[in-house]
């Protein structure tokens, strides 16, 4: 007896009939027609469900399987019988089907739309559903597709501290990590809480990204990634952002902003590619339900050559673009989603580098150029989705380094280890980081940060 996937079964359907073929899955739909009933059952590997075929002189328990509820656990053994002339390619003919697990006649996810607002109140049922089943899987594949990009490469994996008493993006939107009673805690002379009886004797909080520590390892082994959880207490109600999310970074060794660009553009274009070989089924329901331009800008962006730009020439074409933005461009300023996506879908048409930023907008790390105004800062601009990645060379100039903290008015102790990396054999090095979940976003079409997170955590909300 053969116990396959429903995936395996439309990988290599059956060419004649397979006897003693048992799948196991959830009942999408129940058609009773008295002697007969119709099955649609889904095991989760793939967007199609398997078609069973119960009939009631063949099942001792027929009447019990046909008023199961949507919803129902069941493992289905019989033969696997091709059907060409019909609208799916073979059907499952019971001998006999095996109740594992009931579903009560409440349950929320019945046979027609839902929308995406009320999926995220039942998080624990909507993977059962086609979107959230091809949006997971897809997740799936990307974080495999990832470690294989970077194994094949010579990358080195790092796992980086998940808590950490440094804040990489000095911008102090980290969440704290303390054992103190909260209605109690000790004081100190000054009546402020005193960290130093806390559980690591300093104040220490969720990370927002691994880079630091990265650097640290590819300054010993040349080539490193980390891909792991950060972490952002910014309180933010937008589409694109969350408290908790998957971080890719990459750092390598004896490199600039340009080996940088040149290993982002490779990395989107095999992960693009690598999604279009493998998930296809996934891509064409997402891209018929969800984004009826998913495929075309997918193939687009996987058989492109990446267009590189200047932050200060970009500013010339949106200044000079015609268009009317919503925020006002001139040179100093962030880019916002309407400008970026202005450069890649109608002026580049394509993915786009925009480098070479001001440095007042860039954090401390990014190495400054000789113009004394920008810093080796690289954004990879994505049509549909606006900024994908963002990266830059490190300042590897320990006076530079410095001075560039004492104007933002950092402290220098928590980073006296990052400062020591530039006195033991300093040596240029550039890295970048990509959100994990932005990945997604550009892969299926989901508009919302929200869909492509298991259990999301956002401003206000934690459930599950």
């Amino acid at each position: 007896m053969t116990e396959p996937t429903v995936r395996e079964l439309y990988l290599s359907p059956p060419s004649q009939a397979a006897p003693g073929t048992r799948v196991c899955g959830w009942v999408r739909s129940i058609r009773d027609s008295k002697n007969f009933a119709f099955i649609a059952l889904s095991d989760g590997t793939h967007q199609q469900t398997l078609q069973v075929v119960a009939q009631a002189d063949k099942l001792d328990n027929y009447k019990d399987i046909a008023r199961q509820n949507v919803g129902a656990a069941i493992c289905v053994t019989g033969s696997l019988v091709p059907t060409p002339e019909r609208k799916q390619p073979f059907e499952l003919q019971a001998d006999s089907i095996e109740l594992i697990g009931t579903s009560r006649a409440d349950y929320p996810l019945q046979k027609k739309g839902h929308s995406m607002e009320f999926l995220r109140t039942i998080a624990h049922l909507r993977p059962r559903t086609n979107t959230f089943g091809a949006v997971f899987r897809i997740r799936s594949l990307a974080a495999q597709l990832v470690h294989a990009f970077f194994h094949e490469r010579g990358f080195v994996y790092v796992h980086t501290p998940i808590i950490t008493t440094s804040d990489a993006e000095g911008a102090g939107e980290m969440f704290r990590v303390t054992t103190l009673d909260p209605e109690h805690p000790p004081l100190d002379e000054q009546g402020r809480v005193d960290s130093s009886q806390d559980f690591f004797g300093k104040p220490a909080s969720l990370t927002v990204s691994g880079q630091l520590n990265v650097e640290a390892f590819c300054l010993a082994m040349r080539n490193c990634y980390t891909f792991g959880p950060t972490f952002r207490a910014e309180k933010s109600y937008t589409p694109r952002h969350a408290a908790e999310f998957w971080m890719i970074e990459p750092e390598i060794a004896f490199a600039t902003l340009k080996e940088n660009m040149d290993l982002a553009e490779d990395f989107v274009r095999a992960i693009t590619r690598g999604i279009m070989d493998e998930a296809k089924d996934d891509l064409e329901f997402l891209n018929k339900m969800i984004d009826n331009d998913l495929i075309a800008r997918l193939t687009n962006v996987a058989d492109s050559t990446f267009a590189r730009v200047t932050y200060t020439d970009a500013i010339d074409i949106l200044a000079n673009s015609g268009v009317a933005f919503e925020y006002p461009i001139h040179w100093g300023v962030d880019l916002q989603t309407e400008h970026e996506r202005y450069l890649t879908e109608k002026y580049f048409k394509r993915p786009a580098f925009v480098y070479n930023y001001p440095k007042d907008i860039k954090a401390f790390y990014m190495r400054q150029n000789d113009d004394g105004k920008t810093v080796a800062a690289a954004d990879l601009l994505a049509p549909g989705v606006g900024e994908l990645i963002g990266g830059s060379q490190r300042e590897e100039r320990i006076d530079a380094l410095t001075n560039r903290m004492k104007e933002l008015g950092m402290p220098v102790e928590p980073y006296k280890w990052y400062i020591d990396l530039r006195e033991y054999g300093t040596a240029p090095h550039a890295g970048f980081g990509l959100g994990f979940e932005r990945l997604i976003m550009y892969l299926t079409g989901m508009s919302n940060i929200r869909d492509v997170l298991p259990f999301p955590r956002t401003t206000g909300s934690a459930e599950f």
